[in-house]
């Protein structure tokens, strides 16, 4: 089984391979995982100090939040980060970390970046490789190379009359 996506869904990715190990494989997109290292780095510091206060005031919110990169010695699942490195949304610092963590951790991972892209990958042949990464990863975990197709044609041969 394989877990993965982008923004919200990379930020979902890490908090799950953090805490559950049934997933193969995991990609994570331009995904949160240090919300306090994050802190006055991305457009979002008025919501997040609305919403939980300031760090030095509520720290025990702010590490709760920031449970995947935390807590990065609890995941076994293969990652791989892929992330724009002009992201103003989610900064790249938050894919980098948990690459690192998980490769100090002897995880298989890989970091991809991808030059002069925001947030959303907008150049046509990085959307592609975003895609073929994707699928790359995921066959190489999800797919057993003894593995039969699913669907394998067969040859039916018509009754002569």
């Amino acid at each position: 089984m394989g877990i993965g996506g982008w923004s919200y869904g990379g930020m979902l990715t890490n908090y799950t391979i953090a805490q559950d190990h049934r997933f193969q494989a995991a990609v994570s997109g331009a995904g949160e995982s240090n919300i306090l290292a994050t802190y006055g780095t991305d457009e979002y510091v008025d919501d997040y100090e609305q919403e939980l206060g300031v760090p030095w005031k509520n720290l025990d919110v702010w590490l709760r939040i920031s449970f995947p990169f935390l807590h990065a010695d609890r995941i076994v699942t293969p990652t791989l980060f892929l992330g724009g490195n002009r992201d103003f949304s989610v900064p790249l610092h938050n894919s980098e970390q948990m690459y690192q963590a998980l490769k100090s951790l002897e995880i298989d991972t890989q970091l991809v970046v991808y030059a002069e892209q925001s947030h959303g990958i907008s150049k046509p042949s990085y959307q592609r490789d975003v895609l073929e990464r994707y699928l790359a990863w995921y066959d190489k975990y999800l797919i057993p190379s003894t593995a039969s197709p699913i669907f394998e044609p067969k040859l039916i041969k018509k009754k002569s009359n």
